[in-house]
């Protein structure tokens, strides 16, 4: 567990996360960071909820419809 301080940067404030933190999340500067509140508080991770869901519905279109999307590509 990493303990983090809110810390005054500029006009708003922030958190700085420390370097090994952003090696088990494979960030670096620069990278965007998502807020999901779940049942437990809030989760911060660099995954896309959003794509993730877009890309579940996609994996199953096209599981279920092989020979639809292999005639389009003829």
């Amino acid at each position: 567990m990493s303990q983090l301080k809110i810390r005054a940067i500029g006009n708003s404030v922030g958190v700085v996360l420390p370097q090994e933190v952003l090696k088990k999340m494979k960030c670096q500067e620069g990278d965007e960071l998502y807020l999901l509140e779940t049942e437990n508080g809030i989760e911060l991770t660099p995954y896309d909820p959003e794509f993730a869901k877009d890309m579940m519905l996609a994996e199953d279109i096209m599981q279920h419809n092989r020979n639809m999307l292999k005639k389009l590509a003829e």
